[in-house]
């Protein structure tokens, strides 16, 4: 497997032996992301839903990546560690920053737009659709890792604790008429 593999497909999550079902109300599976998730626009995370998190699970990983992106790797849009097993969504524009009050323990890392939290959907201009997964990951551990983690540092400490996972993923594609947001 390359790098360029989205995190779901990487020898890291392998040890899955169980399906997590993940649902955008925002959009069908690989359809269309609305524009108020786009960076181009206001930029606010959609609201997610998940089920068949195990109940040994100690706690439940996001990952939102495009492997689309003219990167080596997929461009990370999202991470976040240590949401409780119990949790089963994501209200819509989480606040970007280290710590989600709401969520206790649950810390969000390093994207590669250089912030913390997440970053809508930004792909060049010309470029075909792109695909954006929003990766569930059900651990039987919870992850400590310094403020600003990155994607590697968490594969690295999710290697081989992955009990379930699963995707949902959205396209979306810059129409010509959209300006930079300023």
């Amino acid at each position: 497997m390359s790098r360029k593999d989205i995190s779901i497909n990487l020898p890291e999550t392998a040890s899955a032996t169980q399906k997590i079902t993940v649902r955008a109300p925002a959009f069908e599976n690989n359809a269309p992301v609305p524009d108020k998730h786009s960076a181009y626009h206001d930029g606010i995370s959609p609201a997610l839903e998940w089920s068949g998190v195990p109940v040994e699970a100690k706690s439940v990983v996001l990952m939102l990546e495009d492997p689309d992106a003219p990167t080596s790797e997929p461009f990370v849009h999202w991470l976040i560690i240590n949401l409780l097993p119990t949790e089963t969504s994501l209200p819509e524009n989480v606040p970007n920053g280290e710590d989600i009050v709401r969520f206790n323990a649950a810390q969000q890392g390093a994207n590669d737009a250089g912030g913390q939290g997440y970053y809508g959907m930004r792909p060049p201009s010309g470029d075909a659709p792109h695909h954006y997964h929003f990766q569930i990951f059900a651990l039987d551990t919870t992850i400590d890792l310094l403020a600003d983690f990155s994607r590697t540092e968490l594969l690295d400490a999710m290697n081989k604790n992955v009990l379930a996972k699963g995707e949902t993923v959205g396209t979306y594609q810059r129409r010509p008429d959209v300006r930079d947001k300023q």
